[in-house]
Parts: structure tokens; sequence; C-alpha cells
């Protein structure tokens, strides 16, 4: 790639909201940054270049998103006596240009496939007339800001996409509309990244995609994720995650895959989003409640021990108390390890948009809090199962309360708290593997001593 030189010498911060996928295009964004020449700091009141990468999938997104960026205009001014607020991800690729209607101060603005020409907007918008400089995304895009340079944020672990785009369309998402359609990576591409990934210490991928088990599809003409993930398992990496994952396209020899490669780990998080054929029939999600438990159940036979987690939204227009207590049921037989719940948020744009509802804002409100209470209980039960266990955990960093005391994540990704051993530096376990033996197990993490040597 050309370099950009002259934007050598300023500063620049990242901000990140939503998904993994908007996570990867952040260090992609700091890749290129850096590549300039630019330097990172820690806040965005420091910096000469401000990009925020955001999401739109929820309401909430939107308000916080106009808030950190309504607050720059009253930041001081930065070293170089201009600052320069750029708008990425979902947001960008769904307003585009009319950003500037909201957010005044807003300078460049660029598609979920614009990433590449970043540093040429900067570069115009520092040189031009106080217009916003917008870079659209075309459908005809090609290639994958995988093969942009990346600034990871751990060394020990790295987003690998494998696909972009969905085709799924379920009725409340807006995901398809501002990511495009599926276009699949090519499969050596993939293998080829992870390979070189693991020879620079990299201990842990994740793949990702809006529906990873789809992938093949577009390019190859039926899916290939389970060969995928046989290939990635024989590069030496050590752990492999993925997601997202729907469950109307995880194939048995998905399954049979991720029991048969040891790198995989044992935690899969496959979205139900209700418990109600009704409104999963609403939700275009092209499965039933049934056919939902049946393949949970085939999962849990070929990998008794796995960790499922999922996502549930609650208030979907058109749900009742009825559809409701099918999905607190399906919840308590599938049996969870943790669940990400949300109230739901209509999107402009979306069919589900369009379907008013009566159901009272405390009703919905009510249900939510239930949902909460029994997943947390779900995953104080799970959580208890590693009592007097040894697990693994992967070293992130100390506790925000506590320097001595290191957090990691198992195989089944639950939070583990450990604390250093005498004489150890705790610094240098970051992003080692290390062994605790469990003598405590709460809602949300899991403690104990560790035990052996780091690895």
């Amino acid at each position: 790639m050309q370099v950009n030189n002259s934007l050598a010498g300023l500063t620049y911060h990242v901000k990140t909201f939503g998904c993994q996928m908007n996570l990867h295009d952040a260090e992609r964004v700091s890749g290129l940054l850096g590549t300039c020449g630019c330097l990172e700091v820690a806040t965005p009141e420091e910096a000469d270049i401000v990009v925020f990468m955001t999401c739109c999938v929820r309401e909430k997104a939107d308000t916080h998103l106009y808030g950190q960026v309504s607050a720059m205009v009253s930041a001081p001014e930065p070293p170089s006596g201009r600052r320069v607020v750029c708008i990425g991800g979902c947001i960008a690729q769904r307003d585009g240009a009319s950003i500037r209607e909201h957010m005044r101060n807003v300078d460049v603005v660029f598609g979920t496939r614009a990433i590449s020409s970043l540093p040429e907007l900067i570069d115009e918008a520092r040189s031009g007339n106080g217009k916003t400089v917008f870079a659209d995304t075309s459908e005809d895009s090609q290639g994958f800001s995988s093969d942009l340079p990346s600034r990871r944020e751990n060394a020990w672990h790295a987003w690998v996409p494998i696909m972009t785009g969905c085709n799924n369309f379920c009725s409340y998402c807006i995901v398809p509309y501002v990511r495009g359609r599926e276009r699949d990576r090519a499969f050596d591409d993939i293998v080829d990244e992870v390979r070189r990934l693991h020879a620079e210490g990299v201990r842990e991928v994740c793949l990702l995609g809006q529906n990873v088990n789809s992938f093949g599809r577009q390019r190859y003409g039926s899916p290939r994720f389970a060969e995928l993930l046989r290939a990635v398992g024989e590069t030496g990496i050590e752990r492999i995650r993925f997601t997202s994952s729907h469950p109307k396209d995880l194939s048995p020899a998905t399954i049979a895959a991720m029991a048969e490669t040891p790198a995989v780990m044992p935690q899969l998080h496959l979205a139900v989003q209700s418990g109600s054929t009704r409104v999963l029939k609403a939700m275009n999600r092209r499965y039933t409640r049934e056919d939902y438990i049946a393949l949970a159940n085939s999962i849990k036979e070929a990998i008794p021990d796995i960790a499922l987690s999922t996502d549930i939204i609650v208030g979907f227009p058109g749900e009742t108390e009825e559809d409701f207590e099918q999905t607190l049921s399906l919840v308590r037989e599938v049996g969870f390890a943790s669940a990400f719940t949300f109230i739901y948020s209509k999107r402009p744009g979306t069919p589900a948009a369009k379907i008013d509802d009566p159901t009272p804002r405390e009703v919905i409100q009510e249900r939510f809090d239930r949902l909460a209470a029994l997943v947390a209980d779900l995953a104080h039960d799970a959580n208890q199962v590693e009592l007097g266990r040894t697990v693994e955990a992967l070293v992130e960093g100390a506790s925000k309360r506590d320097e001595r005391v290191l957090v990691g994540h198992s195989p089944k990704n639950k939070t583990v708290h450990f604390e250093a051993p005498e004489g150890c530096d705790p610094h240098e376990l970051v992003g080692k593997l290390v062994d605790v033996r469990v003598d405590e197990a709460r809602t949300w993490y899991l403690r104990g001593p560790m035990v052996g040597e780091p690895r």
C-alpha cells in the first residue's frame, strides 16, 4: 500500500462501539494510521485525529455516539491546532454524509468497506474548506480489511474475518443493509493468515462473520466452514473461537469438526432470539423452537462439556406473555452458560419497524428483568460444575481492582481470576496459558490459585 506521509507526527485515538467486526476494523484503522506515522494517544481530547467506529444495531449506540462526537466541540485544541473527527462503521454506512446534519463537527465519514481510504480522506479534510469528506461503500468493492496493516489490542489474540455481510434479513436487523450481502474470503488466505499469526506468537484466533456457518456458499457454491475449522486447527494455533453462528446453518459436519479439532474451544454462541415459534417466524429466523432445542441437544451429545451462550430479544413487536414464557422455558431446557439479553430496539428501514406494538414499556421491562434473573441463576449453576477442577486460562491482564489479581478466560470462555504466585511479576504472565484450580465459583467468574508453571 502507498503510505501517506503528510499525516506523520499527528496523534490519533480510535473509539469503538459494537461487535467484534468493528473491533477488527478498528485495529486496521490503527494499523493504517500508525503506518502513516501517526502516534496513538489514550484519550480523544489529546488527539489530532479522532475516529469513531460505530454500530447501529441498537438505538442506544446512536445516542451514545452523538453525545461523544458533540463533546469534541468543546474539547481543548489538539497539538496540531486542527482536530479531524471521523466516523466509520455501520452508522457511517447507513447515514452517509447526512451525519453532518446532526453532528456539525464531523469531518470524515467512511463506509464499511472504505477503511483503506481513510488516510487520504483525513488529508483531504485537513486541507479542505470545512465540508464533510465522504467515502461510500460500493457493492462491488473487493478485498477485506485483513489485507491492511494492523495494530492489535493484544499480541496473543487476533480477529480473523472469514466473510462479511449477511443474506438472512432477520426482520429486526439492520446489518444486511449496512454490511451488504455475504462475501466470502478465499479459503487459503484465511488459513495462511492464521498460520502467519501463529508464527508471530498469537495463541488464540476468533473467526469472524455475520453467519460463519454459511462460509463458502457465495465463493465456492456450498458451505465449507467445517473444512475451514479443520484446516485452521492444523496451523498450530492453540485456541480457535468463532462468531456469529446462525442456528439454521449449523450443520452436523460443523458440529463434528468442532468435536474433533482439539484447538476449537468447547464453547459456542448460538443466538436463539426467542423461544416462541410464532415470534421466530415474525423475526424471519427460519427455524422453530423445536428445531433449536434439537440442535442444542445434538451439540451437547457430540461435545458433552460444551458451554452454550446465546442472544435473546425481549419485547419484539407482538410478543405476548405466552410467547415470553416459552422463551423462559427454552432457556431452562437448553441450560445456557450465559446469555446476552436485549430489549427490542426499533431500527428504521427494517420490516419489524413497521409493526405497531401496544405492549407497555413497563411490561417489557418486567419481562426483561425476569429473564435476566433466570440467566444469572443458570450462569451460577454452570459455574458450580467447575468447582474443584483445574481449568486452563489464557491470561489477559490484571484486575482493575487489584494488580496482583490476574484475569483470563477458560476454554469455555469463563472469566478466571487468580493471584500471581509470590516472587512472580504479574506482567510476565500476560499472554501465557496457566492452570488454575477452581475453589470459588461465582455467577460471572471462577477463582482459585495458579498451579504448575505458565507456558
